[in-house]
This record gives C-alpha cells, sequence and structure tokens, in this order.
C-alpha cells in the first residue's frame, strides 16, 4: 500500500524513535497469504479445512492458535472470537472487502479471545443504531491491524477497557469515519479505550465526518510516521485526542487542518476530559502541521489541560499555529 505521509523535516534521535520501530506487526505470519485456500472463502491454514462461514472457521480454531486464509471478494459476514489467537489474513491485500455486516451491533469483527491480527482487510459501510459501527471492535487481549484499509462507516476501530490490551496499527488508511450523531457522545477514526497502550505507524487518517482522527485513553501512545489530512474533513475535531492525558511519543508526523472544523482550537489535544493518568514527559517532536490553502485562523498545535511537563522538541509550524497553549 502506498503511503502519502509527507517526510519529516526533524528527527528524534534513534532511542526514542526505537521503541516505534519495533513493530509487532512482525508476529503476522505473512507466509500464510500463500496457502492454498481451496474452493472455500475461509480456509484455517494450519489445518488446510475450509468454511463457508467466517464465524466456523473461527470456532474451528477455538481456545487455541491458528490463521485464517481470507479469498478475494465481498464478505456479507461477521465474527465473534470468544478465545485463542486468530490471525484473519487476506490471501490478496485490498482485494477482500467486509461490507456493511455486523456482529452484536458492534462491528464486522468482534474481539474478546487472547489476541488477534489482521492483514489486507478492507472494512466499509459500518452502520449501527448507537452510532458505534466499526470495523473491529476489540473487547480483550491485543489487536495487531496491518496493511489495511476502514472507510465510510461510523468508526474503523473501536476498544473496549481493559487495562492489559495493546492495539498496534501499522501502514493501515482511514477515510471518511466518524459522527457525532449520538447525544452520548462522538465516533471516531480510531478510538481507544482505557487500555495499555496504542501504536500507530505508517499510516494515513483523511477526510474525517465527525469526531476526532485518533483518540485514546490509553496509558501509552506511540503515534509515528503517519499523516492527518483534514483538507477534505466535515465537522471533525482534533487529529489526535488524549482525553485523559498520557505517556510516549508524537513524532514524525505531518497534520494539515481544514476549514469545516466542529473544534478547530488545537491538532493536538492534552488531558481535555481530565487528568486521570501522567503526561509528563509525552514526547511530541519532528512534526510538521499546517493549515490547509487558503484557510487564515489561530489555532494551537498542542493544547494541555494536564500541567504536567511535556517534552515538546523541535516542529514545524505553518502561519497561525501557536506552538502550545495551557488551558
Amino acid at each position: 500500500m502506498e503511503i502519502c505521509a509527507k517526510p519529516p523535516l526533524h528527527r528524534p534521535s534513534l532511542l526514542l524513535f526505537g521503541a516505534v520501530a519495533a513493530l509487532a506487526v512482525a508476529a503476522i505470519p505473512l507466509s500464510a497469504l500463500f496457502a492454498q485456500a481451496g474452493p472455500a472463502p475461509f480456509t484455517v491454514v494450519e489445518t488446510g479445512r475450509g468454511f463457508a462461514r467466517l464465524q466456523d472457521a473461527v470456532d474451528a480454531i477455538g481456545n487455541g492458535k491458528g490463521s485464517i486464509a481470507i479469498a478475494p471478494g465481498v464478505v456479507r459476514q461477521c465474527a465473534v472470537q470468544t478465545g485463542g489467537e486468530v490471525s484473519y489474513l487476506a490471501l490478496e491485500p485490498g482485494k477482500t472487502v467486509f461490507d456493511g455486516v455486523t456482529c452484536e451491533g458492534k462491528a464486522a469483527l468482534v474481539l474478546r479471545g487472547r489476541s488477534a491480527q489482521v492483514s489486507g482487510l478492507v472494512f466499509q459501510n459500518m452502520a449501527v443504531p448507537d452510532y458505534n459501527g466499526a470495523g473491529i471492535r476489540l473487547e480483550s487481549g491485543n489487536l495487531t491491524v496491518a496493511q489495511s484499509w476502514f472507510h465510510d462507516s461510523q468508526q474503523g476501530i473501536l476498544t473496549g477497557a481493559n487495562p492489559q490490551s495493546r492495539l498496534v496499527v501499522d501502514r493501515s488508511t482511514f477515510s471518511r469515519l466518524g459522527n457525532c450523531e449520538d447525544s452520548s457522545g462522538c465516533a471516531h477514526s480510531i478510538y481507544a479505550g482505557e487500555i495499555a497502550q496504542v501504536r500507530v505507524t505508517r499510516s494515513r487518517f483523511e477526510e474525517g465526518s465527525g469526531g476526532h482522527y485518533l483518540k485514546s485513553r490509553a496509558a501509552r501512545v506511540e503515534v509515528a510516521s503517519s499523516s492527518f489530512d483534514d483538507a477534505r474533513g466535515h465537522g471533525t475535531n482534533y487529529m489526535i485526542d488524549l482525553p485523559d492525558g498520557a505517556t510516549g511519543q508524537i513524532s514524525n508526523n505531518w497534520f494539515v487542518q481544514g476549514k469545516d472544523k466542529e473544534n478547530w482550537s488545537a491538532f493536538i489535544a492534552v488531558a481535555a476530559e481530565g487528568r486521570e493518568q501522567t503526561s509528563a514527559g509525552l514526547f511530541i517532536v519532528g512534526n510538521d502541521a499546517r493549515l490547509a490553502p487558503g484557510i487564515s485562523r489561530n489555532t494551537a498545535f498542542v493544547a494541555d489541560w494536564s500541567g504536567d511537563k511535556l517534552n515538546l522538541g523541535e516542529n514545524a509550524l505553518g502561519p497561525g499555529l501557536a506552538r502550545f497553549e495551557k488551558r
């Protein structure tokens, strides 16, 4: 997949960037993509057994460990994983499309096993009555997503509150996601609840349709080498929202704020809903941020409500952007 993120102007030290570069995505058994799937659309790679229903393939792995090779085509099915370690792998990246079907009124994949890996899949047109329809909903365990696409849905990825869970996203695209139609709150391109860690690398966020591009209540965040292109967004808010505070780093990203904003007061918000955890040492460096062409306004690159000492390094900021505002 081609990523359109602008190359960073400034780089943090290798020591700082090393934690982000060592992607857990390497754990995905990509050799499974070359497995012979046979006539069935879903094949458990380890046994070679094919299934017509994705849920049957997931249930066949059960509480064990296995990979499901998914044939190209439009998939109007969903699945719930209640145990084990399951990899969901497209035989041809970008050619397997989960379209508009959710389980439990939540998502195409509802995950509450020990771990899950997703590679090469497309999720689109996910909508449910509570406006939280997602491609993937992580309720427990760890999740790694690589080279996948989420678009034209209420949310891309949504997680529950599990302090042991970790979310890793690499080389993926999030387009035309989010909304603020529910009176109880907004949906976002990625919304991580109270989990241990969120890591997003080499990914693209664009054309948001409401909410934030990345909202995370995780204790630690790592966002690197990604692009947040809001030039064609509609009714959007922050690029990155850390509502409870967080440690970690935001480095080497490219940000463009568009015209049609519900809230244009900041690009990155820290502890806007309360200081539930420390943000001391949160490292923000090497980013490029600016307003879309033809827009003139005053806004902040980083707005902080935490009162903690952030580590705000060198970032390239366009006209109208204040480096930092204490709220």
